[in-house]
């Protein structure tokens, strides 16, 4: 089967979702193809974080609401191990009410699918994308469902799958940190409800986010001390968590199933070679989850993205002209975002002797100057274009 329309989302996940969402009502025919069966709810489990500036975008994309599993954080509180350095960044000193949030994936994923199914948009679940080609004046997608073999022609496809599709094509820069992310949940005498901590130490940068009573733990570390620390039975993690992030907190007193994921920088080219097609989100850029800046990348990637589709003439639609504003309209916020995610782990995870009292330095200058907080505040909350 053959059909046409003009904008194509490969991915139905947060992403492509909320640019779906984004353009609904707009009079165009968008078509969202999502590898997942219709029935199928997510299995990611994990917690996302998410800024202030995207529970904004998402509130207008009529999902917020929906939520009903959020811990907000209201101050975040930056340390460094075995140093004097720490900052705190409270939302009372932005004028803000949270800086940011913790809400369970499945649920976020839940609610803008439910948004799409109740929408003028077209979900066409159980596609699996095997082809993408550009030609003058359109994209062509080949996919299947249940082994039937279908075809779409597209104005503009945008690739919001994660960038397996066009990797080989268009291979993403990339950097290994030599580092892993040990994720997990964890319970605590003396929990601050509102209170996240991101504390740097020389093995990797280690975040604990207020989440259901406890934290969701991220604790980073090469990959050998990794899954050494995957085997440690339960005593021995909570001990070893607690000698390595203090006593804030009191003793750890419990901690759920643990897993683990290698961590590096992934930029693919921010315009693709390719006509009438773009990349969004994870298939643009994954960066290190240190300040929690991925995600919610994505988020504004898919706003204006809309933004810009929506504001193009219809003949321009998908055109090189149109996806190189789309480009410039993004560049500055994701450059600097790269560079402060990239900045922080180089910067912050090694035990150099001569680095250290200069980062110290650093995070007691950042909590004594208000201008400096809100500047590293606003770039958490909205992005480096505000």
């Amino acid at each position: 089967m053959t059909e046409q329309c003009d904008i194509a989302i490969i991915g139905g996940g947060p992403v492509g979702a909320a640019l779906a969402l984004a353009l609904r009502g707009s009079g165009l025919d968008v078509r969202v193809l999502e590898a997942r069966p219709a029935q199928l709810a997510s299995a990611d489990a994990r917690a996302l974080a998410l800024s202030y500036g995207s529970r904004l975008l998402l509130a207008r994309l009529g999902v917020w609401d929906a939520m009903r599993s959020v811990s907000a954080i209201r101050t975040i509180h930056v340390s460094q191990r075995q140093s004097f350095g720490r900052a705190v960044l409270r939302a009372a000193e932005m004028k803000t009410p949270e800086l940011g949030y913790v809400l369970p994936y499945p649920e976020l994923h839940n609610a803008l699918d439910q948004a799409m199914r109740h929408s003028d948009l077209k979900t066409v679940y159980g596609a699996s994308v095997t082809e993408l080609q550009g030609e003058t004046g359109q994209a062509v997608i080949r996919y299947q469902i249940d082994g039937t073999e279908n075809t779409l022609h597209t104005r503009l496809a945008v690739v919001a799958d994660g960038g397996k599709l066009l990797a080989q094509r268009f291979p993403p820069e990339t950097r290994d940190y030599g580092q892993s992310a040990l994720i997990a949940h964890v319970t605590c005498a003396a929990p601050l409800s509102d209170t996240a901590f991101e504390r740097f130490t020389a093995q990797g940068p280690l975040a604990l986010l207020p989440y259901q009573g406890g934290y969701e733990l991220v604790w980073t570390a090469p990959h050998d001390k990794a899954q050494e620390m995957l085997a440690w039975d339960d005593a021995t993690f909570l001990a070893r968590l607690h000698e390595h992030f203090g006593d804030r907190l009191g003793a750890f007193l419990s901690v759920s199933q643990r897993s683990c994921f290698a961590l590096g920088l992934r930029c693919a080219p921010q315009q693709v070679p390719m006509p009438h097609t773009v990349l969004l989100g994870n298939a643009a850029q994954t960066l290190h989850p240190v300040a929690g800046q991925g995600f919610n990348m994505g988020v504004r990637d898919a706003w204006e993205l809309a933004q810009e589709i929506l504001d193009a003439a219809p003949e321009i639609l998908g055109t090189d002209a149109m996806l190189a504003a789309y480009c410039s309209r993004r560049r500055t916020d994701r450059e600097s975002g790269i560079r402060f995610t990239d900045s922080l782990v180089r910067l912050f995870s090694n035990d150099l002797p001569l680095l250290s009292p200069a980062r110290a330095a650093t995070l007691s200058a950042l909590d004594c100057l208000p201008f400096a907080k809100r500047f590293v505040a606003k770039r958490m909350m909205f992005g480096a274009n505000g």
